[in-house]
């Protein structure tokens, strides 16, 4: 499986940035997606995860984002998506989509995903 991010660039604090991370799984609907991120100096983190169409599409957020992104899947594209709002500039950092096809822990560690895209680099001006 090969993942393919795009999206990324820069916008000024409290705009705004959609990222598109692409499959070539033919099983994506199987697979439940993510998105982390490594900011300059920082520890990589979790930002956000959505389960697979199986398991509901269920969605989750990191603290920092809850309230200002969205995650969501369309599974013909097979594509998910990362809708970004109110942007800030701590939200500065390389942006990875991740996915798993199976369950292997907590959807928040990355250690659990097996699959990583090429990172794509998102930069918020104060």
């Amino acid at each position: 499986v090969q993942l393919q991010a795009s999206g990324g660039g820069l916008v000024q604090a409290g705009g705004s940035l959609r990222l598109s991370c692409t499959s070539s799984g033919s099983t994506f609907r199987n697979y439940d997606m993510g998105w982390f991120r490594q900011g300059p100096g920082k520890e990589r983190e979790f930002v956000s995860a959505i389960s697979s169409s199986g398991s509901g599409s269920s969605t989750r957020y990191a603290d920092s984002v809850k309230g200002r992104f969205t995650i969501s899947r369309d599974n013909a594209k097979r594509t998910v998506y990362l809708q970004m709002n109110s942007l800030k500039p701590e939200d500065t950092a390389v942006y990875y989509c991740v996915a798993r096809s199976h369950y292997a822990g907590y959807y928040f560690r990355s250690e659990t995903y097996r699959y990583w895209g090429q990172g794509t680099q998102v930069t918020v001006s104060s």
